[in-house]
């Protein structure tokens, strides 16, 4: 498991002074960005091949509060990739100071090319990269048929 550690900060408490939904979701950005990076997936190296990553959801469950100035570690463990790269799972784990497990959320990504705004696989040197990430126990290889598990669609507004 990839684990980063942060302080929660005043900016991080909402009004009723435990972490903030949102900063969940910053947290669980920073440590994918981080965990990416170490990996080989550089901004720079996103920029040569014009992609980046796009969130589909994060499926978020709460189980216990965080308070201001508490230390609280961030785990990601990749639960899922698709043999071409262009889809990817990540599962967080949230844990306070005695290692107790505060929260989960799980993560479905994809690939998107930046010129032509449509979801893309990986080049094969990141492909090649992508394969070397640590996998969870429950581990799955995706298809697109993952990315519709929900059902949701969109409904536009008749204007």
């Amino acid at each position: 498991m990839y684990k980063k550690q942060f302080e929660i900060r005043w900016s991080d408490v909402d009004a009723n002074r435990h972490l903030a939904n949102s900063a969940y979701t910053n947290f669980m950005s920073h440590t994918r960005m981080a965990f990416l990076v170490e990996n080989g997936f550089s901004m720079k190296t996103l920029g040569e091949y014009h992609i980046g990553p796009v969130v589909f959801y994060e499926h978020m469950y709460y189980f216990k509060e965080a308070f201001l100035g508490q230390q609280i570690v961030v785990g990601l463990e990749v639960s899922g990739l698709s043999e071409d790269g262009m889809f990817f799972k990540f599962d967080h784990n949230f844990y306070n100071e005695k290692g107790e497990n505060i929260a989960h959320c799980e993560m479905l990504g994809a690939w998107m090319d930046l010129n032509s705004r449509k979801l893309t696989k990986l080049p094969e040197t990141l492909l090649a990269i992508k394969n070397t990430f640590p996998k969870s126990d429950a581990y799955k290889t995706l298809t697109k048929e993952d990315t519709r598990v929900s059902g949701k669609k969109p409904v536009h507004l008749t204007i």
